[in-house]
């Protein structure tokens, strides 16, 4: 476990952690901007890194511009003309020169461009060369120099930072150019020699003057393969911290016999898959370990992943101890007690539901049970963290679609017991190369197979013309007795988005679509008892078709309903439409999901095929990250990770498995890092979760 008292800082540390107005050209009001930035020291200056570059290290001259080639060029601005052609549209002419000649920069339609120029201005300008009755640059990239910035460099790599409206990007990087001139050489280095060696890595300092003010591309690249080498070192530091912090825990050594097996095995009314006879050899082997279980069980929607977790749990219940249950929502926790419940009806299990709208009397009674045992299983949404909730016995905690609860909730819920195994379920697949890295503290199972006797379910992509044939599709659907989803992006109709919402076309569908058919709603604004009346009147058939928003996203199981209807579809990620996606096909019917929508992006239009194409999980969340990056895939702030500055898990993957190697290795041989080499290191991994410390020193 990592101490957690803070180090001394050293004289150079000192100087960095100096207000940012010690900087020249910050007063007090800049000061203020900067901070809106989260720049507050001169530290956090030289650590905020630009989001693109400007390439003017190939300034040319107006006379080598050649008809059809691209060209940039450093110009001052002559005459501004703008114009009305003949089909009522605007052209905007800007003449420019330089000492070699002269060429006109053309805008279409864009007038408003007008107030950008003036004579006398000077400009950096990029694009391709046509000619009309003189030569043109059309519609080229454009950014007009302000005269301070012409001293500052004419040419080169130029840094764009991602800035707020009170302070130009010429402003920030005069200020910069300070910082990195007298400061850079404070940077110490954090990396023993041998890393840097190995690893053939810039310099620290280098690295920082190299992505402020790069001298060559070749250089740029060396400098940010450092920077997210070291963001992505710490996080995987974390990581092995973790892992190791919790590999030196006692646990609960539980005995799996044949016995226990087959009594187990009696409940379960189907042959299990390849996948989850697997999944439940790692666990099994886990939980006769004397070291506490710490697994994650990752399988797409309907891979059977409540079976295998129900196997622990009966493996725990068999040994004498309690298992604790928790789910994120209460539809969710409700719907597992029911299917936890069916399977256990023939056992001697005493299992209760607890959540937020458990009634006092009830909730007080259950809570004096679990306190003397008199409960084996509890099963409930984060009301289990509570304090009022005290177990005699806790030896496993099940959680299910972790990343919907911080990191803390789960050790809070880990800290009801002694040592208690840990299983973690989702239905949110990550890509098998990154769920190593983002849960670089669990073992991990996956559910890779689909239970025999479910027929994929059939995508489709339903544009405005084909709206009325899918009603009539849908109509036929609910005529064999089957039900369907209909699920919008909005509850109520709003003045910002021009979207169809779940209360207003509720009511359309009732009267004007299907009216002689039972509509129901169902959406996040509605009281939980109401919620609840809903779900269980859908499950019952009273209606045959629910319209919701996407608090159906996670867990519900209607086995009759055979239709997902997604309006708006391209509003949705792919992560999200695939869970949609998953709440049908429950059943042994050839279900269908119809995509309503109109995407206008290219990244809305491959979403949608990629839907129609595969109902592979895996392929879907490798395609997510690819065009989503993983920030708004998987937050990282819900998993209790840092916010990464400079790396992408996606495009830095080499580098994450080279970090991770190394970090990983280095706590086997120093589980608290408290060698000379590593001390830097430590500090840096403290400083980075000064405010989710549980992450790392939980031992």
């Amino acid at each position: 476990m990592l101490v957690t008292k803070s180090p001394t800082k050293t004289p150079s540390q000192s100087v960095l952690h100096q207000s940012v107005q010690f900087l020249k050209g910050v007063g007090p009001k800049r000061s203020e901007t900067l901070g809106r930035l989260g720049i507050h020291t001169i530290h956090d200056m030289l650590s905020y890194f630009p989001r693109d570059y400007k390439d003017r290290t190939r300034i040319q001259k107006i006379s080598e511009a050649k008809i059809g080639a691209e060209i940039t060029i450093h110009a001052r601005i002559l005459a501004v003309n703008n114009r009305m052609a003949r089909n009522r549209k605007y052209i905007l002419e800007a003449f420019v020169t330089d000492e070699t000649g002269t060429i006109a920069a053309t805008w279409f339609n864009q007038p408003f461009l007008m107030n950008k120029f003036h004579v006398g201005d000077n400009l950096f300008l990029h694009g391709k060369v046509g000619a009309y009755k003189y030569l043109q640059l059309l519609s080229p990239e454009y950014e007009v120099v302000q005269d301070d910035e012409t001293n500052i460099k004419d040419g080169g790599i130029i840094p764009v930072y991602p800035l707020t409206e009170r302070i130009s990007q010429t402003q920030f990087r005069k200020i910069m150019k300070e910082a990195v001139h007298h400061f850079a050489n404070h940077i110490e280095e954090i990396l023993p020699k041998e890393l840097l060696v190995k690893n053939h890595l810039l310099p620290l300092d280098k690295a920082i003057r190299e992505i402020h003010s790069p001298e060559t591309f070749d250089a740029l690249k060396r400098a940010k393969s450092r920077l997210v080498y070291d963001e992505l070192l710490i996080l995987e530091m974390a990581m092995a911290l973790r892992r190791s912090g919790i590999k030196e825990e006692t646990g609960i050594s539980f005995k799996v016999g044949t016995n226990v097996d087959t009594h187990i095995r009696k409940l379960i009314p189907f042959t299990l898959t390849n996948a989850q006879e697997g999944a439940i050899r790692e666990i099994t082997a886990d939980m006769r370990s004397s070291k506490p279980m710490n697994r994650l069980l990752q399988g797409d929607v309907g891979s059977g992943k409540t079976v295998v977790a129900i196997y622990a749990i009966l493996v725990a219940i068999a040994n004498g101890y309690q298992a604790a249950f928790m789910a994120p929502t209460e539809i969710l926790s409700e719907q597992h007690f029911q299917t936890i419940q069916k399977y256990l009806q023939h056992s001697h299990v005493r299992m209760h539901l607890l959540t937020g709208n458990t009634n006092s009397k009830f909730k007080k009674d259950t809570l004096e049970q679990i306190r003397n045992g008199q409960i084996d299983l509890v099963i409930g949404t984060h009301a289990l963290i509570e304090e009022t909730v005290q177990f005699k016995k806790l030896g496993l905690v099940v959680i299910d679609e972790q990343h919907k609860f911080g990191v803390i909730q789960r050790l809070k819920l880990k800290e009801k017991g002694f040592s208690p195994d840990v299983l973690i379920m989702t239905a949110t697949p990550i890509p098998r190369t990154l769920s190593i890295t983002l849960f670089g503290d669990l073992d991990i199972s996956i559910l890779d197979e689909m239970p025999p006797g479910r027929p994929p379910i059939k995508t489709f992509l339903v544009t405005k013309e084909k709206e009325q044939e899918a009603y009539k599709f849908i109509q036929g659907e609910v005529a064999k007795g089957r039900q369907v989803f209909i699920v919008y992006p909005l509850v109520e109709e709003s003045d910002v988005f021009d979207l169809k919402a779940a209360v207003t076309e509720a009511k359309r569908l009732q009267h004007n679509i299907f009216p002689d058919r039972k509509v129901g709603l169902l959406h996040g604004q509605m009281k939980p008892a109401e919620k609840e009346s809903v779900m269980s009147d859908f499950k019952e058939r009273r209606y045959d078709i629910l319209v919701s928003t996407i608090i159906i996203e996670v867990g519900i199981d209607i086995p009759n309903a055979t239709v997902m209807v997604v309006e708006h579809a391209e509003r949705f990620g792919l992560a999200q439409l695939h869970q949609l996606r998953g709440r049908i096909g429950r059943g042994s019917e050839q279900s269908y999901c119809l995509l309503f929508g109109n995407p206008k992006t290219q990244e809305s239009r491959e979403r949608l095929r990629i839907m129609t194409k595969t109902c592979d999980g895996f392929k879907i969340a490798e395609m997510d990250f690819k065009l989503r990056g993983p920030g708004e895939f998987f937050g990282t702030r819900q998993h209790g990770l840092p916010e990464l500055k400079i790396s992408d898990l996606i495009r830095d993957f080499p580098i994450l498995k080279q970090a991770r190697a190394d970090a990983f290795e280095i706590v086997s041989r120093d589980p608290h890092l408290t060698q000379i080499t590593h001390q830097k290191i430590r500090q840096k991994v403290l400083e980075t979760f000064k405010d989710r410390l549980e992450l790392i020193s939980i031992g």
